[in-house]
C-alpha cells in the first residue's frame, strides 16, 4: 500500500468473508488456511505469546486474543455465551485487526465468525496429519452446530476422511449437518448415541458448546489406536472428556500456560506431562508412535492461529478482492497539525 493510502485499511465484512471463501472454494482456502498454520507452527520461537486476556460472567466469556512475530501483530476479539444459541444468536462472535509492528498502523480489519471457524477446523487437520493413525478413513464428530461442517470439510481435504459418524443431543443439529454436507461426497451416518458414532471411528471430535463440565467421551468408548480432537472444551470449568481419558493418551498441546487453565487437563495436575505441538511439527518430539497409541489433541485455540489466519487473508485479497475501504486513520498534511486538520474540514464544509 503506497503511503498516500496509509489511511485507508482493507475491511472484510461477512458477506465479504463468504464470498473470498467460495471464490477460492471451501476445501482449497481451508488447505491453504492449514499451511499457513503449519508454517507458523513451525516457527513459534519466533512469537511473542501470552495466553489470551478473559472476562468470564456468568452467561459466558468475552476474550482478547493477542500476538506478534516482530513484523506483524494480530489480535482477536472473541466472545463464547453458549445461552445464545436460545435466543437464536450465535454462540460465538469475533472480528480481528491485522497490524504493521513498524508504524503501529492496522492492515487489515475483518470479521472473524467465519474465520474462526475456518481455522480452528484447519488447526485441527494440521494436527491430526502427525497424530491421526496412517489411512484414517472414518470420523465422528459428537456436537454438530457451527463448527461441524468446517471440521468435516477440513479433514477431508488433510487427510481425505470418506465416512462420517454424528451424534448430536439435538437431532435437528446432526440432521442439518448431514444436509449441508450432502453434496460433497461424504458416507454419512446419523447415530441415536456417542457410543455409536465413536464405534469404528478413527478420529473423534468432540465440539460441544455447553459451558460446563461434562463427559461427552466417557473412558469405556476410546478404544486403542484412536485420535481424539478435542476442541469444544475452551474455558475454565468447561470440558468434555472423562479423567480416565487423559490418563491413557498422549496428549498434546498449543500453549501450555493457557491450555492448562481452559483444556481438557485442567483436570489433572499442573505437572502432568504434555507435549507441544510446534515440536512435534518441528521434528523436535515425536507424535504418533505406534497403532495403539490413543493421541489427544487439547485444542483450546490460540493467538498464533488468529495471526495465520488474518495473515493468510490477507494475501489472498489480491486475487480475491472481496473488501471495503476504511478511511480510518487521521492523516494530516503534518503530522503535528492533527486540530488545524480539523479546522481545514469545518473551512471546506462552509
Amino acid at each position: 500500500m503506497s503511503r498516500e493510502n496509509l489511511n485507508i485499511v482493507p475491511f472484510v465484512s461477512v458477506d465479504d468473508m463468504m464470498r473470498i471463501v467460495l471464490a477460492i472454494g471451501v476445501e482449497d482456502f481451508l488447505k491453504g488456511l492449514a499451511e499457513k498454520v503449519e508454517t507458523d507452527f513451525c516457527r513459534w520461537e519466533s512469537f511473542d505469546k501470552t495466553a489470551r486476556i478473559a472476562s468470564h460472567s456468568k452467561d459466558g466469556v468475552i476474550e482478547l486474543m493477542p500476538v506478534s512475530d516482530g513484523e506483524r501483530y494480530a489480535f482477536k476479539y472473541v466472545n463464547g455465551h453458549p445461552k445464545n444459541m436460545r435466543e437464536g444468536l450465535q454462540t460465538v462472535t469475533a472480528f480481528g485487526v491485522l497490524s504493521d509492528v513498524g508504524n503501529g498502523y492496522p492492515i487489515l480489519i475483518s470479521e472473524m465468525t467465519i474465520l474462526t471457524a475456518l481455522r480452528t477446523a484447519a488447526t485441527s487437520a494440521v494436527v491430526a496429519k502427525y497424530l491421526a493413525p496412517k489411512n484414517a478413513k472414518t470420523m465422528a464428530i459428537i456436537g454438530n452446530g457451527a463448527q461441524s461442517e468446517f471440521q468435516a470439510m477440513a479433514f477431508r481435504g488433510l487427510l481425505g476422511i470418506e465416512k462420517l459418524k454424528l451424534f448430536d443431543i439435538d437431532r435437528t443439529a446432526s440432521e442439518k449437518c448431514r444436509t449441508n454436507l450432502g453434496r460433497f461426497g461424504f458416507d454419512i451416518e446419523v447415530c441415536s448415541s456417542g457410543e455409536d458414532a465413536v464405534e469404528g471411528a478413527d478420529i473423534i471430535t468432540t465440539v460441544t458448546a455447553d459451558k460446563q463440565y461434562a463427559t461427552i467421551l466417557t473412558d469405556n468408548m476410546v478404544g486403542p489406536g484412536v485420535h481424539i480432537n478435542a476442541v469444544g472444551g475452551d474455558c475454565p470449568g468447561k470440558t468434555e472428556l472423562h479423567a480416565d481419558i487423559l490418563m491413557r493418551s498422549d496428549i498434546f498441546v498449543e500453549f501450555p500456560p493457557q491450555t492448562r487453565i481452559e483444556g481438557e487437563i485442567q483436570q489433572l495436575p499442573n505437572d502432568h506431562p504434555v507435549t507441544e505441538l510446534w515440536q512435534v511439527m518441528t521434528g523436535a518430539a515425536e507424535g504418533r508412535r505406534n497403532e495403539s497409541q490413543i493421541t489427544l489433541f487439547d485444542s483450546v485455540g490460540f493467538a498464533t492461529e488468529d495471526f495465520s489466519a488474518l495473515s493468510y487473508l490477507h494475501d489472498v485479497l489480491p486475487d480475491a478482492p472481496f473488501y471495503q475501504e476504511l478511511d480510518m486513520l487521521a492523516d494530516p498534511d503534518e503530522p503535528r497539525d492533527l486540530f488545524g486538520m480539523l479546522l481545514r474540514k469545518e473551512a471546506a464544509s462552509s
